[in-house]
């Protein structure tokens, strides 16, 4: 899984937070999380705001 894989980083986020509102999250948080995602294989450091962002969208659908 990489930055890239927006939608199945959500998915993970979400099985791992199903009752977390993730409009209440900080990205510096959600980084963290997404780095410890087992399948996660991807530099920390080439995340950016707009990447964040797109799996955030992509997360809160998974909520609603």
């Amino acid at each position: 899984m990489k930055w890239q894989d927006a939608q199945q980083i959500a998915e993970a986020l979400y099985d791992r937070f199903p009752d977390l509102d993730p409009k209440t999250v900080r990205f510096t948080d959600m980084h963290r999380w997404i780095c410890e995602i087992e399948e996660f294989a991807d530099d920390p450091e080439k995340s950016n705001e707009r990447i964040l962002e797109a799996i955030l969208l992509c997360w809160l659908d998974e909520f609603e």
